[in-house]
């Protein structure tokens, strides 16, 4: 629900705060006092598009802000998160729009940055407008189409369809993408299994090719490794050698052992120490004269270092994206001998699927007109009784262009006010008044299917008089149960049923006209006297008791 609205500098609107309380409000005051004000308010925060003429004379920019409640916010921060926006924190949502003379626009949705068309998306699941030219969600087929099935209880059979729906696109998907990627020429093909002849030659394991990385770096580098190996060997062997000293060394250390038996262990030791460095030489020298004595060794294990390179190169930078790559070849190559079979049994599943589609389309749409018929009678009623006796009320199931997301069938609201006259799509009603009266009609009947929480009519009351002024306010008290109500309204029958009330008025005492918007409905005194005014004359006794009268009646 709306809990709080604060306008400022738009149009004559210098500055206001609103709070609203759940429930039936209504808005009231002189024709021209500026009750458009905040109908346009509400509208900028639903994503209407602005001009700058909206800011106050005057002023540098106006701004809008309001703060919504959600009981439960799953399905506004469901939409915020595809949005990228901050989600409501404690069911909060907080909305903030201004519009700048000389500055581009600026949107905030629970203090992030936001687009217009965020805004109009998060305004279609938030509120819900009826009246001259304002976005009415009614009016579009799709949500004619979700409301009937929502009375229908179509749901299960909606599901249903969908499931068979979803496999019948699937299967076309894939025989699509087979036929599209899988079925290669003569050269694709002797290319891919040259490709797949190379990347087999290759061990596609973490090990190997680690394996295969370090042997090319030695194989590269014999020629350094060879010379480093011969300079350690004989800087321990020779005559200069660290060998030939430690030699001298352990010949010491036998003399000292001669005479002292217990430096035995040292000498043991000097002497073990002279075996490893003589086995050191031995190993070094080994090494560069393995490597001097083999250089054909180099030739295949460059061409499988290439080989492995070219393989990253085209196939990914790792072993698991290059093992990946060559799997994927591999089943395109098996794949070509079989594809036209292949593709023989995915039009025979398609078919099949689709057959199943059409048979749960039918029940959709069996579901679809049984409802329409209902719900055009309920409705039909409804709207008799807001002063259309002649009127024609029908929902007409038509043919969708073939199997969609929501089957075979779509649906229409046809609306004619008029004995004799043949009935049109609501979106073709001539009259603002009508098509409000029309739609509230269809919310006191959908009240408890559609989610939005705040609706807002204007100029519902347009051409009708007292007694079906009266039940105008009854069907908005109705809809108030589960919905919040706002209703701009210039009956004193209407206004007398709501549970809130404010009075636009417009001050011109100065040097400029001043628009404020005041809370009557903790003022009883003020209440009847807004009443009676509406009904004629703010002072006059009877005017005065005839308001006392419609108040203890509402």
């Amino acid at each position: 629900m709306l809990q709080s609205l604060r306008i400022k500098n738009l149009a004559l609107l210098d500055s206001v705060s609103v709070d609203f309380e759940p429930g039936f409000a209504a808005v009231t005051g002189e024709t021209g006092a500026g009750k458009s004000i905040l109908i346009g308010a509400l509208s900028l925060l639903a994503g209407e598009r602005a001009d700058k003429a909206v800011i106050r004379q005057g002023a540098a920019a106006c701004e809008v802000e309001a703060s919504l409640f959600f009981k439960d916010p799953k399905r506004v921060d469901l939409l915020l998160g595809e949005l990228d926006l901050p989600a409501c924190e404690d069911g909060l949502l907080l909305l903030k729009r201004s519009v700048s003379r000389d500055r581009a626009p600026k949107i905030t949705v629970n203090g992030g940055l936001a687009t217009l068309a965020a805004l109009q998306r998060l305004g279609e699941v938030w509120i819900d407008f009826h009246g001259p030219s304002e976005p009415r969600r009614l009016l579009r087929e799709s949500c004619q189409l979700e409301l009937l099935d929502l009375y229908g209880r179509a749901g299960p059979a909606l599901e249903a369809y969908q499931a068979h729906y979803r496999a019948w696109t699937d299967l076309q998907a894939e025989s699509e993408r087979m036929a599209g990627e899988a079925r290669l020429s003569p050269d694709e093909l002797a290319f891919t299994e040259a490709q797949l002849a190379k990347l087999d030659r290759l061990e596609l394991t973490e090990e190997a090719i680690s394996a295969l990385e370090r042997d090319f770096q030695r194989m590269s580098r014999a020629q350094e490794i060879a010379e480093l190996a011969s300079s350690l060997e004989g800087g321990l062997t020779g005559e200069e050698g660290v060998g030939a000293q430690v030699a001298a060394l352990v010949r010491e250390a036998r003399r000292l052992e001669s005479i002292d038996p217990a430096s035995k262990e040292l000498a043991e030791r000097m002497a073990s120490v002279s075996t490893e460095l003589a086995d050191l030489a031995a190993e070094f020298g080994n090494l560069g004269r393995e490597l001097q004595s083999d250089p054909e060794g180099m030739g295949p294990i460059e061409e499988r270092m290439n080989a492995w390179l070219e393989a990253r190169r085209r196939h990914g930078p790792d072993v698991k994206s290059v093992a990946a790559a060559r799997d994927a070849m591999r089943r395109r190559v098996a794949m070509q001998g079989d594809i036209e079979g292949t593709l023989a049994r995915l039009d025979r599943q398609i078919e099949a699927a689709a057959r199943e589609a059409r048979k749960s389309a039918a029940a959709l749409r069996l579901v679809r007109e049984k409802a329409a018929k209902s719900l055009a009678k309920v409705a039909a009623s409804g709207i008799a009784e807001l002063g259309f006796a002649k009127a024609e009320f029908r929902i007409a199931v038509t043919d969708a262009p073939g199997l969609g997301p929501t089957g075979d069938s779509a649906c229409e609201f046809l609306f004619s006010p008029n004995v004799g006259e043949a009935p049109l799509p609501l979106g073709r009603i001539a009259s603002s008044g009508e098509l409000a009266r029309v739609m509230l009609a269809l919310k006191a009947v959908l009240a408890d299917l559609d989610n939005v929480p705040v609706l807002v009519f204007d100029e519902v009351d347009a051409n009708v008089g007292g007694e079906i002024g009266s039940v105008v306010g009854l069907r908005m008290a109705e809809v108030a149960r589960r919905h919040q109500v706002l209703c701009v309204t210039h009956l004193p029958q209407v206004a007398a049923q709501a549970g809130s009330h404010f009075v636009v008025a417009k001050d011109q005492s100065g040097e400029r006209a001043v628009v404020t918007i005041e809370p009557i409905h903790g003022d009883r005194k003020a209440r009847i006297a807004e009443l009676a005014r509406m009904l004629g004359d703010r002072n006059a006794k009877s005017a005065l008791a005839h308001a006392e009268k419609l108040l203890k009646a509402g």
